[in-house]
């Protein structure tokens, strides 16, 4: 297989170079500053959410609020108190049961109609620091790797421009920039996109970030280069990712085995998995040592208790979900036109089992969260299609689907939610593939039957004139 490239010249990213902070500025407080910490507001049910084995998103806005009270003026450009004022915001919106965060209109950045969601407090009298509070998304790396020279450069760029507070990473798989004034955006943007080679994610009525599981990186189950995947449509779709021109969001998200890391399968509209076409691979040794007791199953992932001895009828055969392993003469046997791809077999004895080498992946299609009509899980369409550079003939599956939902679909409403509305036969006939059995997933309860006139097949004249002949008064 070939190497993957890069579309273009990468820069490499030093952060003695970029940095904008000192060591001093980064380490700027004490524990026992931190102890002693009060917020300038009152705070006490925030402070309640430090209480508790778990860590608390409080208790690093303290440390961030400590951090930007003991930098000079000049060394940030918002508030210093933006932090605090948040934490007081967010304790008015628990005394009063309602959140005080109110949208004031679009805002963005030149030539981008995404990847800054505005928001703005409607307190502003009282948290000057928070009247703007935007958010900015910025498209992840594939894969979320990272290397501390980026880590640092972009938290040093956020700390002057913006609020200091991220998260890693929004449901979608951006990096989340919390917190800055309007003024801050196209700096922040420029800097990022010039300097840092960065790019910000989608927000809106547009294709959001793609993002993708590890992949060939580091997982040996992985069918297909999802990282290679995840980057080319992310490069080919800029303009759908950039400019929103949807009904609603959509997602791809990318699954290099049935494990589903990403979860793609109820978390996107266009889902690829990977999967094979051939049998899984056996080694009948390694199935009798882990029968012997030779080999920990789940690759050692339950030790630390003594769950007995690994009984293969009962941990792996009996599991199976469409009952196609037996142990026929001391040996494994698999029918594998009946697997399913559930992964249980694979994962618990890795060393005896591996998926196929005729590689390639399936599409699902139409998953969402409980926005209208309820969580879906998406829907099996195209059992398997190759994935090769440039990819192609995946690329004309996603602009099939293109061509009808923006046409078809309401406002805010998901791929999946015109499905349920206009059905499955629908969303074939796009697709421009047959129906299958596998794509039932119950008899039908329905007794008309629609026929469409092409599907009749008919010698008769089938014109008005003919039907008044026949039906003379």
């Amino acid at each position: 297989m070939a190497l993957f490239e890069p579309n273009e010249e990468q820069k490499e990213l030093k952060y003695e170079e970029l940095r904008i902070y000192t060591d001093e500025e980064l380490n700027n407080y004490t524990d026992e500053e931190l102890k002693n910490f009060k917020c300038k507001h009152d705070i006490p049910d925030m402070d309640d959410l430090e209480k508790g084995p778990w860590p608390s998103y409080v208790a690093d806005a303290k440390r961030e609020a400590l951090h930007r009270r003991n930098l000079a003026d000049d060394r940030m450009m918002i508030d210093r108190d933006v932090v605090e004022d948040l934490l007081g915001q967010s304790q008015l919106s628990f005394d009063e049961g309602e959140t005080h965060w109110k949208h004031g209109g679009i805002v963005g950045v030149f030539g981008y109609g995404g990847g800054v969601i505005g928001r703005y407090s409607d307190v502003p009298e009282k948290y000057p620091s928070i009247a703007h509070f935007h958010t900015m998304r910025v498209n992840q790396p594939m894969s979320k790797f990272y290397n501390t020279d980026y880590l640092r450069s972009i938290c040093d760029l956020w700390e002057y421009r913006g609020s200091g507070m991220m998260n890693f990473h929004g449901s979608t798989g951006d990096i989340i920039f919390l917190g800055t004034f309007t003024e801050q955006l196209e700096p922040v943007f420029y800097e990022l996109g010039h300097i840092m080679q960065q790019d910000l994610g989608g927000s809106g009525s547009n294709l959001r970030s793609p993002s993708c599981c590890l992949g060939k990186a580091r997982c040996e189950y992985a069918c297909i280069d999802t990282q290679a995947m995840c980057y080319e449509l992310t490069h080919y779709y800029q303009d759908e990712l950039h400019r929103p021109a949807f009904p609603y969001k959509f997602k791809f998200k990318f699954d290099g085995c049935p494990n589903g890391c990403v979860a793609s399968v109820a978390r996107s509209d266009m889902s690829y998995i990977g999967t094979w076409k051939d049998d899984i691979r056996i080694d009948q040794e390694a199935v009798q040592a882990y029968i012997g007791g030779e080999i920990a199953p789940n690759a050692g992932a339950h030790a630390g208790k003594d769950w007995g001895p690994f009984d293969i009828q009962k941990e792996v055969i009996d599991l199976c979900p469409s009952n196609c392993i037996r142990m026929v003469d001391g040996k494994l046997g698999i029918n594998n036109k009946e697997c399913v791809r559930c992964m249980h077999c694979i994962n618990t004895m890795p060393r005896a089992l591996r998926p196929g080498t005729d590689t390639g992946c399936s599409i699902l299609f139409g998953a969402k969260a409980p926005i209208l009509d309820g969580a879906q899980m998406s829907m099996l369409t195209i059992p398997f299609v190759r994935c090769e550079h440039p990819y192609d003939n995946i690329k004309e599956i996603v602009e099939k689907i293109w061509d009808w939902w923006p046409e078809e679909g309401k406002n805010r409403e998901r791929l999946g939610e015109l499905i349920q509305r206009q059905g499955v036969s629908k969303l074939l006939e796009v697709l421009e593939i047959p129906p299958m059995p596998q794509m039932v997933t119950e008899p039908r309860s329905n007794p008309y039957i629609f026929w469409k006139e092409e599907d009749v097949p008919s010698e008769k004249e089938r014109t008005i004139e003919a039907y008044r002949r026949k039906h003379k008064r």
